[in-house]
């Protein structure tokens, strides 16, 4: 094969890759049979058990109506490849189609592509179309406050591809961004500002005043949004005089369970004119030559996502099954009921606030408006807290103190729609004897 197609050997196939930046042979165990695989499995399963879950960062306990999975798993959408034929496909390219309108109708912005991996590589995923459609001097502003997680996603996917990646510090008294920060970039050229809402703590940006600095500076304004949240808040698409120039965030908030860590799936929506640089697949409606309606992958070729590094992204079988679950988890809450998810949300969050915040020893973190999550300071370590909590039955949230020192003893903490009083009481008083012993 080799000689058939002219190359010495096997490294050549990979001499546009730095040789720094090549894989080391991975140092892995050896393969179990598939009984010892089976039941090691089993035996891991025996450990879980059913938690009451106030964590975030990330990932969010939602109700998920029991229709959602019952569809999504039929076997012509549980088991599809990417659409590529489309006289074979119709009935998934029609409810990506479905996905893409309702993702960029939640946005406020044109287009939507028909997911990604996840989150943060959806973020990483935006930056680099920000450099395709606005190269400049390749410098990203990336707020402290946008998901450590996602930060991390970020450098490792551009750092090798000189990309200044430059981190904007955060009010330490109100956990946001400041917009007078960025009187210190002007004139910079840079190419985007990552612009989250919420960000990581949960707390709301200023996202007019940012968005307007960065359309005013040439810079594209990147927002990185909860979707939950834009049954409240205003779309991207709609922050300042002209709106954000790319919309990302992580879909798992629709029809996506917490599983374990995964699988979830990214969105990321742009405007029209910026859509020959939108990655992954896109579907687009259409008419056969009987003027019936259809369905079909469109402005991108297949050969577009295999082009290594010529390709505009890499994205090939992308999460589809968790963009048709919610496209269906979509369908059946409609606008008002992803409005009174979202209220139930901020509401359930604000008594959990209020509630623990008559405890000795707890002190809110931050001082700004917030969505569905919320920060707290303790009076000694968060780790052992947090461990005293789950011995009782609770995940009660994420220490902040491993990629946030400075922050002390913090702990950040959510409430969903699935959380009611009782369970708010419940965490409550356990975090009172944990305190007290």
């Amino acid at each position: 094969m080799l000689a058939a197609i002219g190359v010495a050997g096997v490294e050549q196939l990979f001499d546009e890759i730095p040789p720094e930046l090549r894989a080391r042979p991975l140092e892995l165990p050896e393969g179990l049979s598939e009984m010892a695989a089976a039941r090691l499995m089993a035996e891991r399963a025996e450990h879980n058990r059913p938690l009451l879950c106030f964590t975030g960062a990330g990932a969010y306990d939602h109700h998920i109506p029991a229709a959602v999975w019952e569809i999504a798993q039929r076997g012509e959408f549980y088991s599809s490849y990417t659409p590529y034929q489309a006289e074979a496909s119709q009935g998934t390219l029609q409810v990506l189609y479905e996905y893409q309108s309702m993702m960029a109708g939640l946005t406020g912005l044109e287009v939507s592509n028909g997911s990604l991996y996840d989150g943060a590589s959806a973020l990483a995923e935006a930056i680099l179309m920000a450099l395709r459609i606005n190269p400049r001097k390749r410098r990203i502003l990336l707020p402290r406050n946008v998901h450590p997680a996602y930060r991390k996603v970020v450098r490792t996917l551009v750092s090798h591809q000189q990309v200044e990646l430059i981190e904007l510090p955060f009010d330490p008294a109100e956990g946001r961004l400041d917009p007078a920060v960025l009187g210190d970039y002007e004139g910079m050229e840079a190419t985007a500002l990552v612009v989250p809402q919420p960000n990581f703590f949960g707390v709301l940006e200023e996202v007019d005043a940012l968005t307007d600095w960065a359309n005013r500076n040439g810079a594209l304004a990147i927002g990185l949004v909860n979707p939950v949240s834009l049954g409240l808040l205003k779309p991207p698409g709609a922050w300042g005089a002209e709106g954000a120039a790319l919309a990302c965030g992580d879909g798992q908030p629709f029809g996506a369970p917490l599983n374990g860590g995964g699988p979830y799936f990214g969105f990321l929506c742009c405007r029209k004119r910026d859509i020959h640089q939108l990655p992954g697949r896109l579907v687009g409606a259409t008419v056969d030559r009987d003027g019936k309606p259809g369905f079909t992958l469109t402005l991108q070729a297949r050969e577009q996502h295999i082009r290594r590094a010529k390709a505009t992204s890499n994205i090939c079988t992308n999460q589809g099954l968790l963009a048709t679950a919610a496209a269906i988890h979509l369908t059946l809450l409609g606008p008002e009921g992803l409005r009174r998810t979202a209220l139930q949300c901020h509401g359930q969050t604000r008594k959990l606030a209020a509630r623990l915040s008559r405890i000795a020893g707890v002190e809110p973190l931050f001082t700004g408006p917030y969505f569905h999550e919320w920060a707290y300071r303790l009076n000694r370590p968060a780790g052992g807290v947090l461990d005293r909590l789950m011995a009782e039955g609770l995940l009660a949230g994420c220490e902040l103190s491993r990629d946030y020192p400075q922050l002390g003893s913090a702990i950040l903490t959510c409430a969903t729609e699935t959380r009611d009083d009782a369970d708010i009481e419940a965490y409550a008083v356990a975090l009172e004897r944990a305190l007290a012993s």
